[in-house]
């Protein structure tokens, strides 16, 4: 805390509330690498998405903690599923897990990452968030964009019948991603897990029964 007050205020507000954050304290006893593990584990408890087998791509993965909850739902670590990750920065090791430093924007990341599965992905997902500049609008259309951009990722490597998972911020340009999700997918939905902060405006949206690409 001595050097906390070197910090910014935000910085300051930030390292204040990890530290009061029951589910920090949680994932840090039970072993998660992040508080956003909890957000999956809720997700998937109530929609059984990751099954026993699947083949799951986790786009934007450091530090690991929703691979860590994919890897042990489809069962990668003994054998039955796989658990592809990606990221822009380094990720340390996450049992079952195959992880690649790699931009899923890059012109060869689709066919590598397939290569990597050992087939189309039943799972795309993505906790990314954009760089913030503390413009409530602004940074909804970057977080929204990048969104958009990972949809249409997941079109290129999604095997019929697969779900999509993203985070997503309200501000007034659901209804258009959700329009532009329903084209592909049976079933689309917003979902505000209890792990999210209250005074948050993130939402996941959750995109399930892919037709297979237009």
């Amino acid at each position: 805390m001595k050097k906390a007050r070197s910090l910014s205020s935000s910085s300051q507000k930030w390292l204040q509330r990890q530290l009061n954050d029951p589910y920090v304290a949680r994932a840090k006893r039970e072993g998660w690498r992040s508080r956003a593990a909890f957000k999956l584990l809720e997700i998937d408890d109530k929609l059984k998405l990751l099954r026993p087998g699947g083949r799951v791509l986790d786009l934007g993965a450091a530090p690991g903690g929703w691979s860590q909850i994919a890897a042990k739902r489809v069962k990668a670590e003994e054998g039955h599923g796989k658990v592809v990750a990606i990221d822009l920065l380094e990720m340390d090791p996450v049992p079952g897990v195959l992880f690649a430093k790699l931009d899923f924007l890059a012109e060869e990341a689709p066919e590598r990452l397939v290569a990597m599965l050992g087939g189309p992905a039943d799972v795309v997902m993505s906790d990314m968030a954009a760089n913030t500049t503390g413009h409530r609008a602004t940074d909804h259309l970057r977080i929204v964009g990048l969104v958009e951009t990972a949809i249409d990722f997941a079109r290129q490597v999604l095997a019929p019948g697969g779900a999509f998972i993203a985070k997503v911020l309200q501000g007034g340009t659901e209804a258009t991603l959700l329009a532009d999700l329903k084209r592909d997918f049976a079933t689309v939905r917003h979902v505000k897990p209890q792990a999210s902060r209250a005074d948050s405006s993130e939402l996941y949206v959750v995109a399930t029964g892919f037709r297979g690409r237009s």
